[in-house]
């Protein structure tokens, strides 16, 4: 009931605020110049091309050409309206609003034609090949796996040991100190005592062993 309601209000609005500006459009037509049934024809050419306007806005057809006579039929609706508000002395017209007035059939014939034959601008086909005729890309080949230059018949090295730098006078010290074990001993010095009596890591006490062999 209260949309019912609803849907009559706003139509009884539309019908009021149609009628007062259907009569301003006439008021202003008879004031240019326009007498007898031609003035009461320009208020319905105001209109219906307002309505053909947005009715393409509406359909999502041509919406820069729609909105343009959209916008030429809104302000010559709302210009008559204003117009008759006392801002223009109907009794004697302006030169202007007379040129506005006998100029508007053929502006309206023009806009109307165009809403009513215009036609939206084709989308890009791309262009599609069938798949029956269409051959898929074969594959690239795969590169073949590098081979070693190294000849199969080559013996495996192994990694050779590396180089320890040991100071002449590090290496004196060492003989001494082997000297006094073995005089004490009976036997040579081991590696790991030299690496304890010396306090070096063991690959630096290896290699003072080996210069004192």
């Amino acid at each position: 009931m209260r949309s019912t309601l609803r849907f009559d209000a706003v139509l009884v609005q539309a019908v009021i605020a149609g009628a007062l500006s259907f009569a301003h459009l006439h008021d202003i037509a008879e004031a240019a110049g326009q007498h007898g049934w031609k003035a009461w024809a320009y208020p319905i050419s105001v209109d219906l091309l307002l309505v053909a306007a947005w009715r393409r806005l509406r359909q999502g057809r041509t919406p820069r050409l729609a909105w343009c006579w959209f916008l030429i039929a809104l302000v010559a609706s709302l210009g008559a309206n204003v117009a008759t508000a006392g801002f223009l002395d109907l009794e004697h017209a302006p030169a202007w609003l007379r040129f506005l007035v006998a100029g508007w059939p053929a502006l309206a014939f023009l806009g109307g034609t165009l809403l009513a034959h215009g036609t939206d601008p084709e989308p890009e086909r791309a262009s599609t090949v069938p798949a029956e005729s269409a051959t898929p890309a074969e594959p690239a080949p795969e590169p073949a796996p590098a081979v070693a230059d190294t000849p199969a018949s080559a013996p495996e090295l192994p990694p050779a040991k590396p180089t320890v730098n040991v100071p002449p006078a590090l290496v004196e010290h060492a003989r001494k100190v082997a000297d006094a074990h073995r005089a004490r001993t009976g036997t040579p010095i081991d590696t790991d005592t030299l690496c304890a009596h010396l306090g070096v890591p063991a690959p630096m006490a290896s290699a003072i062993a080996a210069q004192l062999t």
